[in-house]
């Protein structure tokens, strides 16, 4: 069996536990399940996701999303999954392109301790992405992205890498771990407190500097009801590290992410 024809149930089985984390993390990575069949081929469902109010946060809350992703078989996609982008032919264990995604930014209502602080308002992220297939069961995924934040400077890396595991015919597990490295402008935006926000907010003025954001791992199981039918259940555990785990805006430096997902492929 050729390697394309195995990536298909490698990043079904991961999909949920990378890709349906806290907003702050969607897009973290491309998750394209092998050449589409025929003309294209779609993906629509929905999501419950319990998670925090926003990172860093130790409040929680109940997000109900839509999940819609399609795509054609000359290379162009578009979804709630993987943003819009164009996949560049390549060998079959390769994957690589250029995409579109969005930064949702963060509202000070959302909790009270960000009251001070402002708005950071949502915005376009122009990128690239590098998927590597191993083997069978391993894989490697990388994401760029730039155009956070509300000076629209903001730069994510993401690096990330997985086993698939088939337990029987209709179900399917995968873990994985995954890092995301932020450039200064990103990390003060969302850490950061400048002297304008310390005169509007209880926090002393506090300067985030470049580095690593977070490490994350995941736990995703799949059963797979019929080959259009698909429900998924998944966990992740996230923990902020360098200068955003010591932000005063932190309340709480870990936190996990459960979710349940069913989806209808066609």
């Amino acid at each position: 069996m050729k390697l394309r024809n195995l990536i298909r149930p490698i990043l079904a089985t991961a999909i949920a536990a990378a890709c349906f984390g806290a907003r702050a993390q969607a897009f973290d990575a491309v998750r394209l399940y092998g050449p589409p069949d025929g003309r294209g081929e779609g993906t629509v469902g929905a999501a419950v996701i319990g998670a925090h109010q926003y990172m860093g946060s130790s409040e929680r809350r109940t997000l109900l999303l839509p999940v819609l992703d399609y795509r054609w078989s000359n290379g162009w996609f578009a979804g709630t999954t993987n943003g819009v982008g164009y996949q560049f032919a390549s060998a079959p264990n390769l994957q690589y392109g250029l995409r579109l995604t969005a930064d949702f930014g963060r509202s000070e209502s959302r909790s009270p301790a960000l009251t001070g602080l402002g708005d950071i308002n949502a915005r376009a992220e122009i990128g690239a992405f590098l998927n590597l297939y191993l083997s069978r069961e391993i894989f490697l995924t990388s994401s760029l992205r730039y155009g956070s934040g509300n000076d629209r400077q903001g730069a994510l890396l993401d690096l990330g890498a997985g086993y698939a595991l088939q337990l029987a015919p209709q179900w399917r597990a995968a873990a994985g771990v995954a890092a995301t490295v932020a450039n200064s402008a990103y990390m003060q935006g969302y850490f950061g407190v400048t002297p304008a926000q310390a005169q509007t907010s209880h926090y002393a003025a506090y300067r985030a500097g470049a580095g690593l954001r977070d490490v994350r791992t995941n736990l995703s199981l799949n059963y797979f009801a019929t080959p259009q039918w698909t429900v998924t259940a998944a966990v992740s555990l996230s923990a902020l590290q360098g200068d955003a785990k010591d932000s005063p805006v932190v309340r709480q430096r870990s936190s996990a992410t459960g979710v349940a997902a069913v989806s209808y492929r066609f």
